[in-house]
């Protein structure tokens, strides 16, 4: 394994000096932070203040802008899981897998070094973001997530990352120049806000699109993070009655359906534990292929 970890260091170090890549992987996330700072954040308090007259302005406040950070912490998880494989692709279109080849290293190490690199950067990462929430939430807001609640969503969040460091693996292994990754990256760090819906919520959506971004797991996992992270501002918010808990849950996408049908934690937990384990394979099969 001591091979591995060096090759794993070696793609650590090389994406964290590169700034730029670190700041596309994170483009998705910051469109939705600075939007709901500017513009979007005025719109959701005052649209539930008016729901909610008898509910206290920092409680409304409070539950935004949790539900928000849950959503850019779910980004996060998918956003910096592709921008970590700007390594691979610039190795692979540079020849660099040429000199791999020769040197006494094993494919399969080669292979597990490069999947583990993405793991471990939108593991980083997205950690990282989680703790800025927190702190702006306790700072800001006087929002103190419980320490249950920030344990599950490490648990959440170490999943997602798995996951989508799976399917981006893939999806890179298809990619063969660095111009068409970057254009894959800024593609997926705008498109990925809607589909987790974190720019808008997904009651706004017609029927049809809630039900499409509801069967994604980029929505799915948005859902773990807000469970996590809402949970006690929402009750907050109306008081804990039950009717109104679970109407705002569905519509900011707290809880998500397809038709009649709940997605339910349990669900997603499976959809993503599939995605790692058999894009993981898809993904070494695809590097092997590559490599050889």
């Amino acid at each position: 394994m001591g091979i591995v970890f060096d090759i794993m260091g070696r793609n650590l170090r090389l994406f964290f000096r590169d700034r730029l890549n670190v700041f596309f992987s994170l483009l998705g996330a910051l469109i939705v932070f600075l939007l709901y700072t500017l513009f979007l954040s005025n719109l959701q308090t005052t649209s539930i203040a008016n729901a909610f007259p008898q509910a206290d302005e920092a409680d409304v406040r409070g539950f935004v802008d949790s539900w928000m950070f849950a959503g850019i912490v779910a980004m996060t998880s998918i956003t910096t899981s592709l921008g970590a494989l700007g390594v691979f692709v610039e190795d692979a279109a540079s020849g660099r897998f040429r000199d791999f080849l020769v040197s006494p290293i094993r494919r399969s190490q080669l292979v597990l070094g490069y999947l583990l690199s993405t793991f471990v950067v939108a593991l980083i990462m997205t950690v990282l973001v989680l703790i800025v929430s927190l702190v702006y939430l306790f700072v800001v807001d006087g929002v103190v997530i419980g320490v249950l609640p920030i344990a599950t969503t490490l648990g959440w969040v170490a999943l997602a990352c798995l996951a989508f460091a799976a399917l981006w693996s893939f999806i890179a292994s298809f990619i063969r120049t660095t111009g068409a990754f970057s254009a894959l990256a800024t593609i997926v760090g705008t498109v990925i806000g809607f589909l987790a819906g974190a720019f808008i919520a997904v009651g706004l959506f017609p029927e049809a699109v809630r039900n499409v971004v509801n069967s994604l797991p980029f929505a799915q996992t948005a859902m773990l993070m807000r469970r996590e992270l809402t949970g006690d501002t929402l009750s907050t918010l109306v008081g804990g009655q039950p009717e109104a808990i679970d109407a705002l849950r569905e519509y900011y996408g707290i809880t998500a359906f397809v038709g009649d049908w709940e997605v339910t934690v349990p669900v997603v937990a499976a959809i993503l534990a599939g995605c790692a384990v058999v894009f993981t394979a898809l993904a070494a099969w695809r590097i092997r292929a590559r490599l050889a």
